[in-house]
């Protein structure tokens, strides 16, 4: 037997006798297995390209499924090749070769007998002796062979070490030349597989006998730093004097190694050495290139001449103001006349200081002029926003263009250099959450002569992507922009507002004030804060609103550890709401209860899952993202999520990309409003109680804010001004075109 954690597992093997159900996306498989003892069990688990007639080994427990009975829920398994004749000829007979069928099979084994599968991946030319089957037939079933158990291979060579799901990424995304890539190069599992880190890999590594000081182990270690920095802390490079000690660390190699090896990179082009402010500065290539071809795109769209009729511009903005029956104030009148004038223009500014009037004046005058205009945002949510208060319709930045999955050299848009967008102008709303890549996209579908106006709020967080495009383009001063700082009289009789505006300054606000839509209730401990807010979201406020936490309320917390971060809040809130219920299906995976009707939200972005929304289909579920679970198949081992109406099916290997949602952490909450948002006040990590994660929360509010917890923590983070620090070249690199 085999301990994992505290259980033990059993070991069962046999033949495959009948597959009952499999799903070939993700290797789920229902199977009835002949024992030695000629007694017959159901197997069920993650068994990918498992056919009748193989015998294989598996380790696993026993368990009652409520329908089907008594069940060996398989945790690790490998395939043992068919060793008699009729073994063999049972596997050939249940169509697992391509090619080869019953009639076949009979053929095949009558002319080899036990040595038929050693014919098939070393000789298949001599099948091409028998009757009925040709040279070409022979070598096409060879081919196949040596697929199907190159898949086996991949299975038992990556078994020692990874899971059967990572198994199949590994075998789905290099086929059956994983194996020797491994062994040459164990390493690209950490920057290829999602899941696979470099500890994971180095483990292999040092299985095969590579050595620690390898120029091959320190150039992939030196990577992988710039990598995880890139995409878990946003950093685009890293400064040498940084990077020289985090690759010692990790790698325990010496300094001189690890600069020698950064040198050998640099002068293989695999890494990029820059300049900035006489700081060397290390890039991986595709970030350094982004950041390059935004600044030479931008610039050249700044080239472009457009209005300069000063006086005719005054007098569209005067017909503006006299069909909507509104004044422009100074600054919002200044933004407008960037807009038009300029062919990249940028516009910042708190809430309620009258942004989407802009907006609304900039399109109603590019219409006048004739211009098509494409309204776009980062999220989904962000979008719809954006289409109720302009009044046409705005896409997300993916869909606009025509995102179509992911490919080896990364991801796959329609809209590009080769198909350039049609329109005019292209407005970008929420634009402080778009990171470098995405940013460097949307400018190579720009056709020379497009017009850019860029929104959002400065003040707000970076993205969660690699970057700080938004930022960097407005310190750069390269580019027309105007800040709105007027707080207009109906925003100012909203807390929301007024106290957003306040805690961006360093002031300390009021938490006494109940009378209008922003609230404070205290609790002693953090436990009790929890207990409110399962309250609040349970009974309170749709009690009181009629908002549930599907459509209206949204718990965000500055934090995922701790007793209100959003790990042991999403715990309290799934069975204060969604509690288990008879008829209601539920699977634990990872530590996690997933249950049918669970709000979820996507952790990465997925550029590859396929989705349909009122008959339209497309691909791409993104960082963020939130859903509800509609359905979830025990048999086919899926689950059936609802994002705002694109409906996806995620299979359980991909659940490790979802997590609970009733509560969300700030950062995950950019770019969307919620109606209601409720916030927990506790005491957890200096670096994130900071006055803009703070200011970010409250601004994601658009009707009510309750806070609930430790008022001390109000002014603590309003104190704390630090800022998140991201290495990012945008800025200096904006600064050197003339």
């Amino acid at each position: 037997m085999e301990q994992k954690g505290e259980q033990e597992l059993l070991s069962i093997e046999g033949m495959i006798e009948k597959i009952i159900y499999q799903n070939e996306e993700n290797g789920y498989t229902v199977c009835e297995l002949l024992a030695p003892s000629e007694e017959y069990f159901v197997l069920v688990g993650s068994m990918p390209y498992l056919c009748e007639g193989e015998s294989i080994s598996a380790l696993g427990n026993w368990a009652m499924h409520p329908s089907f009975g008594r069940q060996f829920k398989v945790e690790y398994y490998e395939k043992q090749l068919p060793a008699t004749a009729n073994m063999i000829l049972k596997y050939l007979s249940s169509g697992a070769i391509r090619g080869i069928g019953p009639s076949t099979a009979k053929k095949i084994v009558a002319q080899y007998g036990d040595d038929t599968l050693d014919v098939l991946e070393h000789h298949p030319e001599w099948l091409a002796d028998i009757p009925g089957i040709s040279a070409r037939k022979a070598r096409d079933i060879g081919e196949i062979f040596r697929t199907q158990f190159g898949m086996r291979n991949v299975m038992m060579f990556c078994s020692a070490y990874l899971s059967p799901s990572a198994s199949v990424k590994v075998y789905q995304k290099w086929g059956t030349g994983a194996i020797d890539m491994i062994r040459e190069n164990p390493y690209i599992l950490c920057g290829n597989i999602h899941g696979i880190g470099f500890e994971k890999a180095d483990m292999i590594a040092k299985d095969l006998g590579i050595r620690e000081n390898s120029e091959e182990r320190i150039a992939a270690g030196i990577a992988f730093v710039l990598s995880y920095n890139l995409n878990q802390n946003g950093h685009v490079y890293l400064p040498q004097e940084k990077l020289i000690p985090a690759a010692v660390k990790l790698l325990g190699c010496t300094e001189e190694e690890a600069e020698d090896e950064l040198a050998r990179q640099v002068m293989l082009k695999k890494l990029r050495l820059a300049k900035i402010n006489n700081r060397s500065c290390i890039y991986l290539p595709d970030a350094f290139d982004a950041e390059k071809y935004i600044c030479s795109k931008m610039d050249a769209l700044e080239m472009t001449d457009h209005l300069s009729d000063v006086d005719n511009l005054n007098f569209l903005i005067e017909k503006t103001e006299m069909e909507n029956g509104i004044h422009y104030e100074a600054l919002q009148k200044k933004a407008i006349m960037e807009a038009v004038k300029n062919s990249v223009f940028v516009l910042t500014g708190g809430p309620g200081t009258g942004k989407t009037t802009v907006v609304r004046a900039i399109i109603r005058i590019f219409r006048s002029m004739g211009l098509e205009i494409a309204l776009a945002t980062p999220t989904g949510r962000a979008a719809k926003r954006l289409s109720e208060v302009s009044g046409m319709e705005a896409k997300t930045i993916h869909r606009m263009l025509e995102m179509d999955g992911k490919t080896e050299e990364g991801i796959r848009y329609h809209r590009d250099e080769n198909n350039l967008l049609d329109e005019d102008v292209i407005i970008v709303d929420e634009a402080s959450m778009i990171d470098l890549y995405l940013m460097e996209a949307l400018l190579r579908a720009m056709r020379p002569g497009t017009r850019l106006v860029m929104i959002g709020d400065a003040n707000q967080l970076p993205p969660v992507g690699p970057g700080y495009v938004f930022r960097d383009i407005l310190l750069s001063d390269r580019f027309s922009s105007v800040e709105l700082t007027h707080i207009f009289r109906q925003a100012q009789e909203s807390l929301i507002v007024t106290n957003a505006h306040m805690i961006n300054r360093g002031e300390h606000i009021d938490l006494s004030k109940k009378d209008s839509d922003f609230f404070f209730l205290p609790c002693e401990t953090d436990e009790k804060t929890a207990s409110v807010i399962a309250g609040l979201c349970k009974v309170r406020l749709p009690r009181a609103y009629g908002a549930t936490v599907f459509d209206g309320i949204q718990v965000i917390t500055p934090s995922r550890k701790g007793q209100n971060g959003t790990e042991m809040l999403n715990i309290a809130l799934q069975q204060a709401i969604n509690p288990p219920k008879a008829g209601v299906k539920e699977k634990k995976l990872r530590e996690i209860i997933f249950r049918e009707g669970d709000k979820v939200m996507q952790t990465r972005n997925n550029y590859d899952i396929a989705w349909t929304k009122a008959g339209i289909e497309g691909f791409g579920v993104f960082n963020g993202d939130i859903g509800i679970i509609r359905e979830i198949n025990l048999t086919e081992q899926t689950l059936l999520i609802d994002f705002d109406g694109r409906v996806a099916s995620y299979d359980f290997m991909m659940a490790d990309e979802l997590e609970l949602a009733y509560a969300i952490t700030v950062h995950k909450s950019q770019g969307s409003e919620y109606p209601i948002v409720v916030i927990p006040l506790y005491r957890f990590t200096p670096k994130l109680l900071t006055r803009n994660l703070f200011y970010t929360a409250i601004t994601r509010a658009q009707q009510m804010v309750i806070l609930v917890g430790d008022g001390s923590v109000v002014d603590m983070m309003t104190d704390n001004n630090r800022q998140t620090k991201r290495y990012t070249g945008l800025e200096y690199w904006m600064t050197q075109y003339d």
